[in-house]
């Protein structure tokens, strides 16, 4: 256990590098209003896309309150971050853990989160992954239908080629299966419409991220090139 605010922070930062992370330590951060001196700063890079959270340590004795935790998701909404995360082992107030509820603020310490590293990673790949996909359609949809089969991102018919919108349609379909948690996941020969080695039934969400990584990252790539020949 840490014997400071310094070394919490470096336990901290160290804990997300542990799950293939990266993750900085006193950072300053220009946001749109002001600039926000932040304990950890953890990235994720994926061919361009960044996603972002930021880590606030608190190496105290009491509980944190409902203030800290609103303090962070005002900084989280002017750095236009991904994720915040408060991290205290002396636990949290009741109003501070309703603060975090159904928000982009998770409250936490580093001994759960140690304990339910499995769970807990599962749940932020999948967001993750899911952010990735809302970004890849977003910017498939926002180019134009002949520009699109210009670049071979869609095919002019409907005949058997590749197809940025059903990438996305069957990675939703299998996120949307992993939230409920219902494995196994049936997908039958659904994914051999979209030229990738995917598998008819999932397991688990490792199996998920094996399966839909490469074929996003794929997608990624065309896109990020797609939007760069506009220049």
């Amino acid at each position: 256990m840490a014997v400071d605010w310094k070394e919490y922070q470096q336990e901290a930062a160290e804990f997300f590098r542990s799950l293939g992370l990266s993750a900085d330590i006193d950072m300053t951060l220009k946001g749109a209003r002001t600039t926000h001196d932040v304990d950890v700063v953890v990235r994720s890079k994926h061919v361009g896309f960044e996603i972002l959270w930021l880590v606030e340590c608190k190496h105290w004795k009491s509980p944190v309150s409902k203030l800290h935790v609103l303090g962070l998701r005002e900084i989280v909404a002017d750095l236009g971050a991904d994720r915040g995360i408060l991290l205290c082992e002396a636990g949290f107030q009741a109003g501070a853990i309703e603060a975090a509820n159904l928000t982009n603020v998770q409250v936490s310490s580093l001994a759960t989160l140690s304990l339910e590293t499995k769970n807990d990673l599962s749940a932020m790949r999948l967001r993750d992954i899911a952010d990735r996909v809302a970004i890849a359609k977003s910017l498939y949809w926002d180019l134009d239908k002949s520009y699109r089969i210009k670049i071979g991102l869609r095919s002019d018919s409907f005949e058997h080629s590749y197809s940025g919108n059903l990438i996305v349609l069957y990675s939703e379909t299998v996120l949307a299966e992993a939230r409920r948690e219902r494995y196994p996941i049936q997908m039958g020969e659904y994914g051999s419409f979209l030229g990738f080695d995917l598998p008819k039934t999932y397991h688990s969400f490792d199996e998920i991220t094996t399966a839909l990584d490469p074929m996003l990252t794929d997608l990624e790539e065309r896109l990020a090139k797609a939007y760069a020949a506009l220049k």
